[in-house]
């Protein structure tokens, strides 16, 4: 397989290239390196600096090569940013990806996998969260992941390209040293390593009067390791499947505060928590069912413990020669 890897120098779309490469598939990585970085392209793929909206340059891309398939993981994630300027997130993961696919449409790669989210339920009705639970956003991240995937479903339904989006819960943990890294640093696990590293003074906890049992929110943390794995098995069923959308998670949830005692537990030091106001955008609760996963992908989260995924964070750190 030939795979174009959009996003490949950041978190999860390098560890997805670390998959493809040792599964012995021929990967190119396009990234602006907006928020990834050069060194997190492994050796073995081809890295081209370039932001996906520049439709002349990836036509060039797509020219060069004959792929197969398009991993698309290139867009803004943090939900609290997207409610500060939403318009950027629209221009970015809309525009940029309906760009793109034009492209992959006029030069017949028929095969997208999109990264998705959780963020497309927006504040849900129940949990776990089936794939037939309603989508109504909280935020404008939520809300431009949604459009792309309505975009997706018309094109597949026109016979433009076969398509999975994975909704998936909350990437984290760490392999082949790789420690989370996003810039800025928004995610809780990593944050939390920073404190008890000594990096950062203390942890900000956003609410702790969520309904909830602890009063913070609950997440479903899945490892990197396993989101790399249901990807290239989604790309795999879509000779058969002309659309399929799914999560991704454990179907298991922890809550903020579950996470900092996780922290403390396996790095052995204090991680000290400030609470402040709810932040716009955040769900109380995010948790998958994942039988569609299971079912249709033959897919085990084997690796989504919150301990293993923090232990796994906290030995690439170290691994990184990072602070600890």
């Amino acid at each position: 397989m030939k795979a174009l890897v959009t996003g490949g120098a950041g978190f999860v779309g390098g560890t997805v290239v670390h998959a493809l490469l040792d599964a012995g598939h021929a990967v190119v990585v396009v990234d602006n390196l907006s928020s990834g970085t050069a060194d997190q392209v492994p050796e073995g793929a081809t890295f081209v600096e370039l932001s996906v909206g520049n439709a002349p340059a990836i036509t060039e891309v797509l020219r060069a090569t004959s792929f197969d398939v398009c991993f698309h993981f290139a867009g803004l994630i943090a939900a609290g940013a997207s409610m500060v300027e939403p318009e950027t997130f629209f221009a970015n993961n809309v525009g940029e990806t309906l760009s793109l696919l034009q492209c992959l449409v006029a030069a017949g790669v028929d095969r997208f996998v999109f990264s998705s989210s959780a963020a497309v339920y927006g504040e849900p009705l129940y949990t776990p969260i089936d794939e037939s639970h309603r989508t109504e956003t909280v935020s404008p991240y939520g809300e431009s992941k949604l459009l792309v995937e309505h975009s997706l479903a018309w094109l597949a339904r026109l016979g433009r390209i076969r398509y999975a989006a994975l909704r998936y819960f909350n990437a984290a943990g760490a392999v082949h040293g790789r420690p989370e890294l996003h810039v800025p640093e928004t995610h809780l696990i990593p944050l939390a390593l920073e404190v008890a590293a000594g990096d950062r003074t203390s942890l900000d906890l956003y609410g702790d009067d969520y309904p909830t049992p602890d009063g913070t929110c609950i997440r479903d943390y899945i490892h990197v390791a396993d989101l790399a794995t249901a990807h290239i098995a989604a790309a795999q069923i879509l000779d058969d499947e002309p659309a399929f959308v799914c999560n991704l998670g454990t179907g298991t949830g922890s809550s903020n505060a579950e996470v900092v005692e996780a922290v403390r537990k396996v790095t052995g030091r204090d991680v000290a928590v400030r609470v402040g106001p709810r932040r716009p955008g955040d769900s109380s609760t995010l948790v998958a069912a994942n039988d569609r996963a299971r079912a249709v992908l033959r897919w085990e989260p084997v690796r989504s413990s919150l301990e293993a995924i923090v232990s796994d964070a906290w030995a690439a750190r170290v691994e990184a020669g990072e602070p600890t």
